[in-house]
């Protein structure tokens, strides 16, 4: 024993065979190789779909205008021929709304459709695949260029991808932020070096948000950061159309030539030469049954059908089908009468009744709107002749793209009005305040008492011309009678 305490403990010997495990382990990249087929086909029209509507509204012009411009400063959102403001939130409402039930239609009918079509992280990683392929090539010679030294042709391989790719990414943080600032200011502002803080964040900030997510990151966004990969499970049933394998034609898998008659041999169709893994972008073998990392995209449906061509047998090994039909050998008649089952249909009837009470809501909104304000520093205030008078604000709001003529009354109470009322000229899609003072006559105010009093203002849009009508509308407000 030591002479200062007990002894010290013994290290504990180490087992014989024992290997220490790290639980942080860095991630493998996955080299997915380029596929050709009718879903590939469908996703690369996607592609182009939503990218041309993305890059293309900020050019598109509407009333000597940008088509779609959403102008934070101004408070004012323009949507075409629409001009919305903060006080229409309910039409983002009713949209988030009609996004969340055709999420919950297409998954409950056929799984992750959005996610392999028409996500932008599905998307943009297509995009700077494509650009990968372009200056480093196919995925053999991606992975052979990686496994090599570094050298002056790597490092112009390596170069030339990075500037496509943060080429491609600045102008994708352009495009987004010329939904907030017209696309004209905004492209003579960067020419001239005099681009404003928030505009330099948001270009910025989503270009290197578009070069990480789909350069790098790439399927881990899909399978650790995207919360719809957690829930969607939720939303499956056993009658839902998702990507599976067939296993019990598919095994027992094995290699063969093309002259192997695969019953004489005792195998599946499956010739086990793992094409469906090379070409999943989230790198997980379809074979080994449903798991949440698949995101729809078909790209082993694609590839398997192209070996079933090869070898000369029918397609379908990997295809679109549900659960029961899998297990109950249900064709694909059988399988679709299924897919229209009670949920879907419920999913369908709530969205084309929120689709319907949307297109109505927009197709009768009115021209213009007002809020009536009153003057919280002078509730009342007794005038000539002891009129009694409140000051109110209106804040008429023009939807038109064209400058309109408005006519403000009051009414409620009898011998009530406007001092000097005049009309309001208010401009295109434009919101003025106007201030107005309201007398009420000396003998009316002790007619009607003190205390609180409701009238009501009608604004009148004047037409413009004799073929259209004058539109109303009125406005609650109350008129305060001193004690």
């Amino acid at each position: 024993m030591h002479a200062g305490g007990d002894a010290p403990a013994a290290s504990p010997k180490p087992v014989a065979g024992a290997a220490t495990v790290s639980l942080y382990q860095k991630s493998r990249k996955i080299y997915a190789r380029a596929v050709s087929g009718r879903f590939a086909t469908w996703r690369w029209a996607l592609v182009w779909l939503t990218q041309v509507v993305f890059y293309g509204l900020p050019w598109l012009q509407w009333n000597d205008r940008q088509a779609v411009l959403f102008d934070l400063a101004a408070r004012r959102f323009y949507v075409f021929g629409l001009v919305l403001y903060p006080q229409d939130l309910i039409y983002l409402s009713a949209l988030l709304m009609i996004s969340a039930y055709s999420l919950f239609l297409f998954t409950a009918v056929a799984g992750r459709l959005w996610c392999g079509y028409a996500c932008p992280q599905t998307v943009y990683t297509e995009i700077f695949m494509w650009f990968e392929k372009i200056t480093e090539g196919d995925r053999t010679q991606r992975m052979k260029l990686d496994a090599s030294p570094w050298s002056a042709a790597k490092l112009g391989r390596k170069a030339a991808k990075q500037v496509l790719w943060i080429g491609f990414a600045l102008w994708t943080g352009v495009t987004f932020a010329g939904y907030f600032t017209p696309m004209g200011e905004l492209l003579s502002s960067i020419g001239a070096a005099s681009l404003g803080p928030w505009q330099t964040f948001w270009v910025l900030f989503y270009g290197f948000a578009t070069w990480g997510n789909a350069g790098y990151m790439r399927e881990q966004v899909c399978k650790y950061m995207c919360p719809y990969a957690r829930f969607q499970s939720a939303m499956f049933d056993k009658d839902t159309l998702i990507i599976s394998y067939d296993p019990e034609r598919g095994e027992p898998r094995g290699r063969r030539s093309k002259k192997t008659d695969p019953k004489q041999a005792g195998l599946g169709s499956c010739v086990d030469c793992g094409v469906c893994v090379q070409v999943c972008p989230t790198g997980i073998d379809i074979r080994n049954g449903l798991q949440y990392e698949c995101i729809g995209c078909a790209a082993c449906i694609d590839a398997c059908d192209d070996i079933m061509d090869k070898m000369r047998y029918p397609r379908g090994l990997i295809r679109y089908a549900t659960q029961n039909g899998m297990a109950q050998h249900h064709d694909s008649a059988q399988m679709w009468r299924r897919v229209f089952r009670p949920r879907v249909l419920v999913y369908t009837a709530i969205l084309f009744i929120i689709l319907g009470a949307f297109a109505a809501s927009i197709a009768l909104r009115n021209p213009f709107r007002v809020d009536v304000v009153r003057d919280r520093a002078s509730l009342a205030r007794i005038v000539d002749e002891g009129a009694i008078e409140n000051v109110y604000r209106l804040q008429i709001m023009n939807n038109a793209e064209q400058t309109e003529r408005y006519r403000v009354a009051v009414e409620g109470l009898p011998g009530i009005t406007i001092e000097h009322a005049e009309a309001v000229d208010v401009g295109p899609a434009e919101a003025r305040w106007v201030t107005l003072n309201v007398r009420l006559p000396y003998e009316a105010s002790q007619q009607a008492g003190a205390g609180v009093h409701p009238i009501r203002f009608r604004i009148e849009r004047l037409p413009a011309a004799a073929a259209e009508s004058a539109i109303e509308i009125d406005e609650k407000s109350t008129f305060v009678v001193p004690r």
